[in-house]
């Protein structure tokens, strides 16, 4: 193996890049992420393929294996404070979602980071770059930034993305469950468990609206429509819950 077959290749440019184009890489994707770091090394590392490293000890793997912890203690501390009310069980659904390497891989595609990696020469023609190696150096960056700027900066670079993706996930998670939750909540806090009432229907048999509320303890809550009555009764428990905490009611049937 000669000098050249060693050194990493950027998989936007098929040439061995030089001291000038490893730089351009760096700042690039330093604006790319909106971060900047104090230790360009540490970036260059979490950008570096095994196949794009002269060592093994060279490459992001190291820093992935950081990165990785640095995001499930980030992603467990917001889900701890955001949602009091979830149990573990639920708290750990959403954290194995968004930690996700199918998650991982989607951020850092957002970022455009496989533009960045360097890789080894015999990668270096790779059309598309792997879900599995963007999750990596998704997770290195995480690293990265954490050996720079502290936990701060890691933290708020983590929340950046996968708080917008929390709110989406607990939110199809929540349609999906909000009858269970809602009984978790009322049963706790009230001492009484939803019944569900059909108090309306409207159109022809093909095509039926159905307006649900639900009860507890001789309380009826804001109702809702909906296509059947199984998702008029989530639409309801939906109302029950946004009451219950006070905010404003998702599913007004009027």
């Amino acid at each position: 193996m000669n000098e050249s077959d060693r050194n990493p290749v950027a998989i936007m440019s098929p040439k061995t890049p030089n001291a000038d184009r490893e730089q351009s890489v760096l700042e690039d994707c330093q604006t790319a992420i909106a971060y900047r770091f104090r230790k360009p090394e540490l970036l260059r590392a979490a950008l570096t393929h095994t196949s794009g490293a002269n060592t093994r000890a060279g490459s992001n793997e190291r820093l992935e294996f950081l990165g990785d912890s640095i995001l499930g203690f980030v992603a467990c501390e917001l889900l701890y404070t955001r949602f009091p009310d979830y149990q573990e069980g639920d708290l750990t659904k959403v954290k194995s979602v968004i930690v996700s390497r199918k998650t991982c891989a989607k951020f850092s595609q957002a970022l455009g980071l496989g533009s960045f990696l360097f890789l080894g020469k015999g990668m270096s023609s790779l059309a598309e770059i792997s879900s599995n190696m963007l999750a990596d150096v998704f997770e290195s960056l995480v690293a990265a930034i954490y050996l720079d700027g502290g936990w701060e900066a890691a933290q708020a670079f983590i929340l950046r993305y996968i708080g917008p993706e929390v709110e989406r996930i607990t939110r199809d998670s929540l349609s999906a469950n909000s009858k269970s939750l809602l009984q978790q909540v009322t049963q706790r806090a009230y001492g009484g468990t939803p019944r569900y009432y059909l108090l309306d229907e409207q159109g022809p048999d093909h095509d039926k609206c159905f307006k649900v509320s639900a009860e507890v303890n001789e309380h009826f809550y804001p109702a809702a429509w909906g296509r059947n009555k199984k998702e008029a009764e989530l639409k309801a428990a939906l109302n029950a819950l946004a009451e219950i905490n006070g905010e404003p009611i998702p599913y007004p049937s009027n």
